[in-house]
């Protein structure tokens, strides 16, 4: 193993979701758009430095360069501006100071198939032409960094090739040697290995770690070229790139936070904000379950993981949501135990009597089975309507249907319970709901029961709901009988609620419990 090398501890950042990250298909920033991305990455999110374009791309790409460019520099850090260049003459290099940039990297070839093949060059004509790029863009007073393109390649089948490369590098001005994995081929254990050679043919360079993703590894091949004394790491946000993308920023930050005894600059507190700045401005969703910033990472969906962690944190790593600006979150579903209940009822801060809480938990099971996922948002939902529900029915709706088709009138017929005895009756009406309580009102006619007129109808969704989210139904009966019989205290007005992920059913829901509600009054009058 390579001892950690001559450099301090720290790990730069180098951050391409600028350019490389513009690689994703379908991905296309506006100036505008780079612009406020490369203040967020720099200001907020503490990056050492931000690759923010490519050179000789369009007129568009030079005025986004030169605008980064420049607002960098009001800040004393034009420096951290880096862009790519190529081997040409000098025009990318010309290209480059006009538009005020500091830094070039600089695209080579890092494989001997590659130059010859691609370039039809053989490696000396290559090295010369390099070696003159380098020394042009000094003179013109430009930092130069060098990147080996399919470097991983070249250590599998022509090291020899990149050996004579890197000892014709150390005779010039260059400040890193930059090794991208270009098709994502590297295992960790030849990250490690491959590295050691780089160090063995020329300690006097800096090198730094370009990985993609396209086995999966990349984060593993961060990290073992991290331990292995890489002097920086190149990342996206959110693994922007081509293909399968580059190593995304936060799993590289937090494996070197966690797992290493090397530093980083990054502010943690920032890369879920970021993340989500770069989803809203490029439109590539973050995968629910991607590491540190997926909208399900630090959600306990399991009741057993809910009691663990109220007995002990048991089922907690050092990724604590605080950490990325985040919080625990305990799903509400059929998986779900009463210590996930008592979780959410901890965070709204309510305690309720265990027999209201045993209701909550056989409701969120119940609705669990229609429907993937209960939100703590729910939740609030769930508890009015069990501390609204009647203790005792009499009447149960045991069955209905409701049918709508255009051009034609809403009907409907239902199936009512009343202590053994079974109601039905069907109608149409304005709407299907309309068409419903047209249905219930013949039925209860075989007992007697006027019911009262449906005076408002409310319906909601939690906050963010989707259209799977659940359903609140309130709806307020007014009594439109002279001695307003049905309800308590004179009062003429009654709200009842359902609650389901199904409008209809959290509408007959609410319908059910107005008629228990009327019955058990006519009871005890």
């Amino acid at each position: 193993m390579v001892k950690p090398y001559k450099y301090d501890r720290n790990v730069e950042i180098m951050d391409t979701t600028l350019r490389d990250g513009e690689q994703t298909p379908a991905v296309a920033y506006t100036p505008e758009e780079k612009l406020q991305l490369a203040k967020i990455l720099l200001q907020k999110l503490k990056v050492d430095r931000i690759e923010v374009g490519s050179a000789r791309v369009s007129e568009g790409e030079h005025v986004g360069a030169k605008n980064i460019i420049e607002w960098a520099a009001s800040q004393g850090m034009a420096d951290k501006v880096e862009l790519l260049g190529f081997v040409d003459k000098g025009k990318s290099v010309d290209w480059i100071c006009a538009a005020g940039g500091k830094v070039i990297n600089l695209l080579t070839k890092g494989s001997e198939k590659h130059c010859r093949i691609q370039l039809g060059k053989t490696p000396e004509e290559h090295y010369k032409e390099v070696c003159e790029q380098i020394d042009y863009a000094n003179s013109r007073g430009l930092i130069v960094n060098v990147y080996l393109e399919d470097w991983s390649s070249g250590m599998r089948d022509s090291f020899q090739y990149v050996f004579a490369f890197v000892k014709e590098l150390e005779k010039h001005n260059v400040a890193r040697v930059m090794l991208p994995d270009t098709l994502g081929i590297l295992t960790p254990a030849e990250m490690t290995r491959y590295l050691e050679w780089m160090i063995t043919a020329s300690s006097k360079l800096k090198y730094e770690f370009h990985g993609h993703n396209d086995y999966g590894l990349v984060t593993a091949n961060s990290l073992a070229a991290v331990e292995a004394g890489i002097y920086g790491i190149h990342t996206t946000l959110n693994g922007l790139g081509e293909r399968t993308g580059n190593q995304t920023l936060c799993e590289i930050v937090a494996c070197i936070h966690d797992m290493t005894d090397r530093t980083i600059n990054i502010v943690e507190e920032e890369i879920h904000y970021t993340a989500n700045v770069v989803e809203a401005i490029t439109g590539k969703k973050i995968a629910a379950n991607s590491p540190i910033v997926g909208s399900d990472v630090f959600t306990q969906t399991c009741g057993v993981h809910a009691d663990g962690d109220k007995k002990g944190n048991l089922y907690a790593n050092d990724l604590l949501p605080e950490r990325f600006s985040r919080k625990r979150i305990y799903a509400l579903g059929k998986t779900s135990g009463k210590a996930s209940i008592d979780k959410n009822l901890e965070e709204l801060g309510l305690d309720l009597p265990k027999d209201v809480r045993d209701a909550i938990l056989s409701e969120v099971i119940r609705l669990g089975d229609k429907k993937k996922n209960i939100t703590p948002d729910d939740l609030p939902f769930i508890i009015a309507k069990i501390v609204r529900s009647p203790k005792y029915s009499q009447i149960k709706i045991v069955d209905y249907s409701v049918t709508t088709k255009k051009g034609e009138s809403p009907c409907a017929s239902v199936e009512i319970d009343f202590n053994g005895k079974i109601l039905t009756a069907s109608a149409s009406g304005d709407g299907g709901y309309d068409a419903f309580v047209q249905a219930v009102r013949i039925a209860m006619e075989e007992i007697n029961v006027t019911t009262p007129s449906l005076k408002d109808y409310e319906v909601r969704i939690p906050p963010g709901g989707m259209t799977d989210a659940l359903v609140e139904t309130m709806i307020t009966w007014e009594s439109d009988v002279a001695n307003n019989q049905y309800f308590n205290n004179n009062d003429s007005m009654l709200i009842t609620i359902g609650v389901d992920s199904d409008q209809m059913v959290a509408a007959i829901e609410a319908t059910e419990k107005m008629l228990n509600h009327v019955v058990s009054q006519i009871d005890n009058k």
